[in-house]
């Protein structure tokens, strides 16, 4: 359904800009940049002087690598643009709190228990909220066996994950018909382990 005409003029006053990229590395672990950018469309005034229209307000980065597990192994961040130089990015390395944490497995719990309030920065910290999806979706199709022949008698890791994909919907029935259930019975579309690092 199309979001409804507005019903009154319009005018941008704020972009927040989210890009999470995923790169797989020669040693076997994969990489994830996550940026997140804020910008105005009129200059603003910060403690740090007047920020023009179109220059970031926050420009932050979080840098992690993972295994094929999602397990974090490194994590770090950068913040490059802020409203209050000499203290946004004085958290020193404490994004590297992330280390041990499962994308898959009581990770946004994990982050709100390491990095909540004053101990990290609120960007950030929200920006950690978008990456097992993220990551799940670079993996899905390589790392993750997201097709009807799965491996292990496992299902698809997409099914029963969202209301398209539930194991008694049409579209699971379309292409899935393994995995599909008549609606009133059981799911057989166990949630399936990571698959095993090749390391």
């Amino acid at each position: 359904m199309p979001l409804s005409i507005p019903s009154a003029e319009r005018r941008l006053m704020h972009r927040r800009a989210i890009d999470v990229q995923v790169f797989a590395r020669d040693d076997g672990l994969y990489e994830v940049e996550a940026e997140l950018t804020d910008t105005k469309t009129t200059d603003m005034s910060v403690a740090g002087g007047t920020r023009l229209a179109g220059e970031p307000i926050h420009a932050m980065r979080l840098h992690l690598a993972i295994d094929q597990q999602l397990t974090i192994q490194a994590a770090t961040s950068v913040t490059e643009w802020m409203p209050y130089p000499g203290s946004c990015e004085q958290h020193g390395d404490v994004y590297s709190r992330l280390v041990g944490l499962n994308l898959m497995k009581g990770f946004r719990l994990g982050v709100k228990d390491r990095l909540a309030g004053t101990q990290g920065c609120t960007h950030l910290t929200e920006l950690c909220q978008v990456l097992p999806s993220a990551v799940i979706q670079a993996f899905a199709g390589t790392v993750i066996d997201t097709q009807e022949g799965s491996a292990e008698g496992h299902a698809p890791f997409q099914i029963d994950r969202c209301h398209a994909l539930r194991s008694d919907g049409a579209t699971v029935q379309t292409h899935y018909p393994r995995w599909y259930r008549k609606p009133g019975t059981a799911s057989a579309a166990a949630v399936p382990a990571m698959p095993a690092s090749s390391s």
